[in-house]
């Protein structure tokens, strides 16, 4: 899994759907308080509310409906934009009430939610300072202390308690998602990430015109294995052939388990790298020697997009085909699709090494 920017949001559905919940609410807000609550406000103050409400309201509607139109610098800086919005009203409308004061709370929850530690501690400290300025310019000094020390005290303890919790939270999703997407016998990638990560390549491969080639890989005799060793073995061999699978790929190279003793290895090379590749595999899968048995056997069929096919469905099917025929034709070996006959494509076999 990559790692995210430093710069890069946590969630932007969430983090819009929050931006519009606070505009939303302060629309209406600084409406009321601006045209009904606020003394000898005059005209061109009543337009100026006005017009500052139904901006509000207006890019409130675009974080909900089109937050994709807005950069992504805006997500960002949008604890620190509330802030100085908030101040710039309380101290337009003369308002320093415990409610008002409590809008301070939105972004310091906003970037406790969605943004990284030190971000966070930055929104803490520029929302403290504008209920500074609110308080202490507005309030007799005494009472400004007192609110200023529990709007604080607040915002810190927000802080304290919502980062770690959602940390946890991520922590626990990464985890989830990593079992969702992983064989937990081989660690491998299972059916479910195998199948997101070819279509990914397919829409590489049809971009960039370059050749993606898929290998099936199937243990011979598997059953045997397991009826004469035990099922133990079985999954010992598995995960042997697993770390061969490992050791022989890319690190842009996809290994994945799609069920019982068969793999897939999608690999971004041409035919003769392929094939190149599929013999490395069988190569060290030969030369294990931790289980009781000996070393298992593997039969490999290989597909090439766009040789051999012109979808990730006709990928797939002519690599089974391939492997089909390298399992009828004494196992232990490589089978190549070989471009497009009709009706289906023929495979070509890599010679069987002496033994």
């Amino acid at each position: 899994m990559s790692r995210r920017s430093p710069q890069q949001l946590r969630d932007r559905h969430g983090a819009s759907r929050a931006v519009a919940y606070l505009l939303m609410a302060a629309a209406p807000y600084v409406f009321v308080t601006g045209v009904f609550l606020t003394p000898a406000i005059g005209p061109a103050g009543i337009v100026a509310v006005i017009v500052t409400s139904v901006t509000v309201a207006v890019v409130g509607a675009l974080c909900w409906f089109r937050p994709e139109a807005l950069p992504g610098w805006f997500w960002l800086s949008a604890p620190h934009i509330a802030t100085v919005f908030i101040t710039g009203i309380n101290l337009a409308t003369a308002d320093a009430s415990t409610g008002a004061q409590l809008f301070y709370m939105w972004p310091v929850l906003y970037a406790a939610n969605f943004l990284r530690r030190r971000q966070v501690a930055g929104s803490v400290a520029l929302a403290v300072a504008g209920d500074a300025a609110c308080t202490f310019g507005l309030l007799d000094p005494g009472r400004a202390m007192a609110d200023w020390t529990a709007m604080t005290l607040a915002m810190v303890m927000l802080s304290v308690v919502v980062v770690p919790l959602r940390e946890r939270a991520e922590q626990l999703m990464r985890r989830l998602e990593s079992q969702a997407l992983a064989d937990p016998l081989t660690a491998l990638a299972n059916r479910r990430s195998f199948d997101d990560a070819l279509a990914a390549a397919g829409a590489w491969a049809q971009r960039t015109g370059r050749p993606l080639a898929l290998l099936t890989v199937d243990l011979d005799h598997f059953k045997t294995i397991n009826d004469t060793y035990g099922h133990a073995v079985g999954d010992d061999a598995l995960r042997a052939v697993a770390d061969a699978m490992r050791a022989v790929a890319e690190e842009d190279d996809v290994v994945a388990r799609l069920g019982g003793d068969e793999f897939a290895l999608l690999i971004r090379t041409d035919r003769r790298g392929a094939l190149h590749t599929g013999e490395g595999l069988r190569a060290r899968v030969a030369a294990i020697d931790t289980l009781p048995g000996g070393a298992p056997g593997i039969s490999i069929g290989l597909a090439v997009l766009p040789d051999d096919a012109d979808s990730t469905a006709g990928l797939q099917a002519a690599s089974d085909a391939a492997l089909y025929v390298a399992k009828t034709h004494g196992r232990g070996r490589v089978a190549a699709a070989g471009g497009h006959p009709a009706p289906g494509p023929q495979p070509v076999l890599s010679p069987q090494p002496a033994r």
